[in-house]
């Protein structure tokens, strides 16, 4: 078995560039062998400036790489499905980028051409759960240390009214649910462990960009519910609480820490119990449990399927909006 697993990156997009790659090249599973853009310059200055040994002028060269037995796929969200299909067809495993999708047909569709290749693996990129915060958040929740969780509030925001930004542009599949707010959602489903049986909420569109800007939505699971707020276009904020009829857990930075200080609290009749501070980088957990799955021929950490039911409640969230 080999000990690492080489991989290539489709696109110099910002994320890779800046947290993904170099990331993943500190693993101990994961070896970044080739990136690619359709401009072969960007393609030679990315590799150059990341220590990368190969560099393509297209995705389409890369996927046809021998030598590349996995992708990480962060281009933008209207092609998630079509690079993710057509590196299946090259015989690569993929990391693709939240959402995986464009709707929950799209990532039915996926679904569906991933059963065509048992060997290899595809998993949907929420890098957050990697993170030893939320392990500590469930353990908390399961053994009990807040009685009976009621409720999770959540909140995602920044502010980018950039026009040429692919975030603020609908046909890449921009707006604030695809973007964080599938955080928020995807969150609520991990702590409570399962599906939503009641979605509802209220989007506000931009009128210039066609995107939403502002999004709100209840979701009520069998043992609790799940609030949370997502905008584009608000001071930049982020947090989440989970109320339980003995206590409430805090969490400062749960989506992105990246490398900084990460604080959970445990609080009961207004006093913090207990405290937890954790640093850690979760592209490389992400990127070596990945990996770790490729090499031990395991199954993955989150499965296709519940990137699709994060997807279904996106929609249920647009549609309601636009009914």
């Amino acid at each position: 078995m080999a000990k690492k697993v080489r991989w290539g990156i489709l696109s110099t997009a910002k994320i890779g560039m800046e947290q993904v790659v170099p990331a993943m090249q500190k693993g101990d599973y994961s070896e970044i062998v080739a990136i690619s853009s359709r401009d072969l310059e960007k393609a030679e200055k990315a590799a150059n400036s990341l220590s990368i040994p190969k560099f393509y002028g297209s995705y389409e060269e890369l996927l046809s790489d021998p030598e590349i037995d996995a992708v990480y796929n962060p281009l933008p969200n209207h092609l998630h499905v079509t690079f993710t299909i057509k590196a299946l067809e090259a015989g690569k495993h993929v990391l693709c980028e939240k959402p995986i999708a464009m709707n929950a047909g799209e990532a039915e569709q996926l679904v569906s051409a991933v059963k065509n290749y048992p060997e290899l693996k595809v998993m949907e990129a929420f890098m957050y759960r990697f993170h030893p915060q939320w392990g500590m958040v469930r353990s908390w929740i399961n053994e009990g240390e807040i009685g009976e969780a009621q409720t999770i509030h959540s909140v995602f925001t920044y502010f980018n009214d950039d026009p040429d930004n692919i975030r603020n542009n609908p046909q890449m599949g921009g707006g604030g649910l695809m973007d964080i707010g599938c955080y928020c959602i995807s969150a609520s489903r991990f702590l409570y462990g399962s599906e939503p049986i009641k979605v509802i909420g209220e989007v506000e569109m931009d009128p210039e960009f066609g995107v939403d800007r502002l999004a709100s939505g209840i979701l009520k699971f069998p043992k609790g519910t799940a609030t949370f707020t997502c905008s584009t276009q608000a001071s930049t904020e982020q947090h989440l609480k989970v109320y339980g009829t003995k206590g409430i857990i805090e969490m400062d930075i749960p989506f992105n820490p990246q490398e900084s200080v990460a604080s959970i609290r445990l609080i009961k009749n207004r006093k913090v119990i207990k405290e937890i501070e954790t640093q850690a980088n979760h592209y490389t957990i992400q990127g070596d449990a990945f990996s770790k799955a490729i090499l031990e021929d395991s199954s993955v950490p989150t499965p296709l399927e519940d990137a699709l039911a994060n997807m279904r409640i996106i929609d249920l969230l647009l549609n309601h909006s636009n009914s």
